[in-house]
């Protein structure tokens, strides 16, 4: 097999996708195949020591620590007290059960880095108050959707655990690097739901029952409500920021956090644990499975010479590095409307890291790039799997046309982010050369 035959494995890989494969599975099958042909036998000791490297794999440990977090927070009751807390102080603003909704989704994501379970938690909190208050279906979707979404680009997020290692990239310096565009982007969600209920108020009718409790009362129970999540949230980003723990530890102190929350909680039943644990070992072993198809993969491509014949094909396009970069870029929109994060990273970083760093491009601001790309892409339909999550908890009423209608000013808002992202690339390296130069 030659160096330009291995170019074929990324066109049989999407082709086993298509055919409806498991992706873990057609990487395992694309790798073996191609493998045997170039290898032939000895392509197994290839094979045990990529498990090797994935099983003694140390960062990879924070994952089922973060999933079991959000297993816990889920299930322990902290989120009903917390979105009446928010939506106590909200209440009088345009939009503000949609304004509340969002900044639970920012505060759940930084406590637990799970995408999908912090959609599912908070949708299913927000979305019959905001339909009991006749809220239009297009803002109470984009509003989930959007809020579900920062899971990618606020720390801890699982997809940058999975992405630092394979990008010989620093964790500490990329969850750093995320801090701010993330912000940013929550920050741009709350202001267009502001403007935009404030110049069409029927989108979200305002609230006609004046709060009774005293501004004491509201204190107190803010600090009840709030002081549980943020003492998780620094538990987890404290450490880790401020250099007293790795990821992994991090993440360990986290599962301990919410342990405590919930048994504070009263919540902490063995029935509790055994379902947390039991949604822990479903996810990680889904995800660890994805992970050691791509180094499999990858394994393949590279002993193929397939970085070579890569850069022979571009360089015979004669394209500019930034064009190389914006391909890259496109390439990864799209194929996120099929694959989902953990693995694309798996299919795409390992090639386009080694790529942008000949070119003399910060491999860390092009992380957090892609990072922003691959949210987006999460967002857009018509493939967007927040959509599909949506779907899952949504009432019938809430047709897929609001939802599709719905994202499209929260994907603007991120077009705005990453435009940021791509004419001030300090957004990105700032916050990491600070903390840890």
């Amino acid at each position: 097999m030659t160096s330009q035959t291995v170019l074929w494995m990324f066109p049989a890989l999407l082709g086993l996708i298509f055919l409806g494969f498991p992706v873990a599975f057609s990487m395992m099958i694309a790798a073996l195949g191609f493998g045997l042909m170039r290898f032939g036998g000895t392509l197994v000791h290839q094979f045990a020591q990529r498990i090797d490297d994935i099983a003694t794999n140390y960062v990879l440990g924070a994952i089922p620590l973060f999933i079991f977090m959000g297993s816990i927070l889920e299930r322990a009751g902290i989120a009903e007290r917390l979105f009446d807390a928010l939506y106590m102080w909200t209440r009088r603003l345009p939009g503000g059960l949609a304004i509340a909704a969002l900044l639970m989704c920012t505060i759940f994501a930084a406590a637990s880095g799970v995408v999908g379970a912090t959609e599912t938690l908070v949708g299913m909190l927000a979305i019959p108050a905001m339909m009991k208050r006749h809220y239009d279906n297009k803002l109470i979707s984009g509003t989930i959707c959007a809020g579900g979404s920062l899971g990618t680009i606020i720390p801890p997020s699982v997809p940058v655990i999975v992405l630092a290692p394979i990008a010989t990239l620093p964790i500490g310096d990329l969850l750093a690097g995320i801090l701010f565009p993330g912000l940013m982007m929550s920050g741009l969600f709350i202001l267009y739901i502001l403007i935009a209920c404030a110049v069409k108020p029927s989108l979200a009718p305002p609230d006609p029952e004046p709060d009774p409790r005293s501004l004491a009362e509201k204190i107190r129970f803010t600090l009840s409500a709030l002081v549980p999540p943020a003492f998780l949230i620094f538990t987890v980003l404290g450490t880790l920021f401020t250099g007293l723990a790795t990821p992994t530890e991090a993440a360990a102190c986290g599962s301990f956090g919410v342990l405590l929350l919930a048994l504070l909680y009263r919540r902490l039943t063995w029935s509790l644990l055994f379902q947390a644990a039991k949604q822990t070992v479903s996810l990680t072993a889904m995800i660890l499975a994805i992970v050691l198809a791509g180094g499999m993969f990858a394994g393949v491509f590279f002993a193929s010479g397939g970085m070579t014949a890569t850069k022979g094909v571009l360089d015979a396009f004669g394209l500019s590095p930034w064009s190389i970069m914006a391909v890259i870029l496109i390439i990864t929109f799209i194929l996120g409307f099929i694959v989902d994060s953990i693995s694309l990273i798996l299919i795409i970083v390992p090639i386009a890291i080694p790529l942008i760093k000949g070119f003399g491009i910060d491999p860390l601001w092009f992380a957090v790039v892609m990072l922003v790309v691959l949210q987006t892409s999460y967002l857009t339909p018509p493939m967007s799997p927040s959509i599909f999550y949506l779907r899952a908890i949504a009432p019938p009423s809430i047709r897929l046309q609001d939802m599709y209608w719905g994202v499209i000013p929260f994907i603007l808002c991120q077009i705005v982010v990453l435009a940021l992202l791509l004419f001030f690339p300090a957004l990105a390296t700032w916050l990491p050369k600070v903390m840890y130069s």
